[in-house]
């Protein structure tokens, strides 16, 4: 930095920054490097200088530059509220080499800035410029603080793996339902209010109520989404993307009821870190994630929860104007090509028909129709209860499909694993 371009008045930003790994060492504190520069301005500092902010990132990896108090920083250099930056080591400001050679070879200079660190190496651009751009230190001491973040890296992940493991819970946030065991916070325990709204949603669902449905009732009745639950409880939650308004909603629904969490199954390993330098996630195929059975205890009976697996697999289409799917929507399947069976209504009748054959082509099926009265009447004979008894809920605590064959012949797939027909007169 030429000296005909020396300013009158040096105007300091301090930074400071402690990541997750260093808050181990009480030497890289942020009290620590906080005394250490304020002392160096007080004590050593030559220039006339006045201290513009102190930017802290608490918690945040040197790896890239989009921690917020550092970004702050450049935006005020950008602007001219900043001519000199002052941190502890070159360390505490960059993990990466890359953004190291970025910021001190051309991003300081183009805008006149002075960079000070106080460790081994020292560096001062305006006293020193030659050791920045020209010396081999400045680079090499880059290269082995990228080095060190990638080996403190890998040594996290394989720590992180060994526990998804042995399904040990390693979230900073227990599932909806759960809490963290006051005694062992790998552990995971009921949450006795969210744990009621978890079972009384498996429960509705398996009644047969649809999930836009169960998330109306909890509004109706007041209940706060995960999301709103969590922050009630003094949690610092929060999910990406926008601010939510604290409501149910189908979408949120239809997660709970997938999760095996509430089985008693930990799934971890979902999603990955892309690079320790790109910390975007990336979705983990399958085959790959962490599942342990049996880590914490179930909030819904394994029987119930496969019963709500085997429904969230059937299609169940709500009739347009109509509030509530139609009584067999997603139980009936075409015994011929296993697809969908379609409603329709014809001369005052409701019939279910194949959809194969009805909407994609008459030769891939038959129609393998069948009328609705005379269906609730066959189930009803087969539950042994009245047609006016036949509703949704009774269905799905009792059958898991009914196959509609050609000819009049329907056959029922019940929740214990059996199989029984019933013949109907053909239409």
């Amino acid at each position: 930095m030429p000296t005909t371009h020396t300013p009158h008045l040096w105007q300091v930003g301090v930074y400071l920054r402690l990541s997750k790994e260093d808050a181990r060492r009480e030497s890289a504190s942020i009290a620590n490097q906080r005394a250490i520069l304020l002392d160096y301005l007080n004590h050593e500092f030559q220039d006339p200088w006045t201290l513009t902010q102190v930017y802290t990132d608490d918690g945040r990896t040197g790896t890239d530059d989009s921690r917020p108090a550092f970004q702050s920083l450049i935006r005020d250099v950008e602007r001219g509220k900043v001519n000199c930056v002052l941190c502890k080591t070159l360390s505490r400001a960059f993990r990466n080499y890359a953004d190291q050679g970025y910021y001190l070879e051309e991003f300081f200079p183009r805008h006149r800035t002075r960079f000070i660190a106080l460790g081994s190496p020292r560096v001062d651009s305006y006293l020193h410029p030659d050791a920045v751009q020209w010396g081999l230190e400045i680079p090499i001491n880059g290269i082995l603080n990228d080095r060190y973040a990638a080996k403190t890296s890998a040594d996290v992940r394989r720590t992180l793996d060994m526990k998804r493991r042995r399904g040990e819970f390693i979230g900073s946030f227990a599932p909806y339902g759960y809490a963290k065991d006051p005694e062992n916070k790998h552990a995971l325990v009921p949450d006795p209010a969210a744990a009621q709204v978890v079972r009384q949603v498996f429960q509705w669902y398996a009644q047969g109520l649809g999930q836009g449905g169960i998330a109306q009732k909890l509004n109706e009745a007041h209940v706060p989404n995960p999301t709103a639950y969590k922050t009630a409880q003094g949690l610092h939650y929060r999910r990406p993307g926008q601010a939510g308004d604290g409501l149910w909603s189908a979408g949120s629904i239809g997660r709970l009821l997938k999760n095996p969490v509430y089985a008693g199954t930990m799934v971890q390993g979902r999603q990955e870190v892309v690079s320790y330098k790109v910390h975007e996630t990336r979705a983990v195929p399958e085959g790959a994630w962490f599942v342990v059975e049996n880590t914490h205890p179930p909030l819904v009976p394994p029987e119930v929860f496969q019963q709500v697996q085997t429904r969230l697999r059937q299609p169940a289409r709500r009739p347009p104007g109509e509030a509530a799917p139609h009584l067999f929507a997603g139980l009936l399947r075409c015994a011929g090509c296993g697809g969908a069976m379609s409603r329709k209504t014809a001369k005052g009748f409701v019939y279910y028909t194949c959809s194969t054959h009805r909407r994609k082509s008459k030769t891939a099926c038959t129609p393998h129709t069948i009328r609705a009265d005379r269906l609730r009447l066959a189930v009803a004979a087969q539950l042994g209860v009245s047609p006016e008894e036949v509703d949704r809920p009774l269905l799905f605590t009792k059958l898991q499909e009914i196959l509609v064959e050609e000819g009049g012949t329907v056959r029922f797939l019940p929740l214990d694993g059996g199989e029984a027909s019933f013949h109907l007169t053909k239409i």
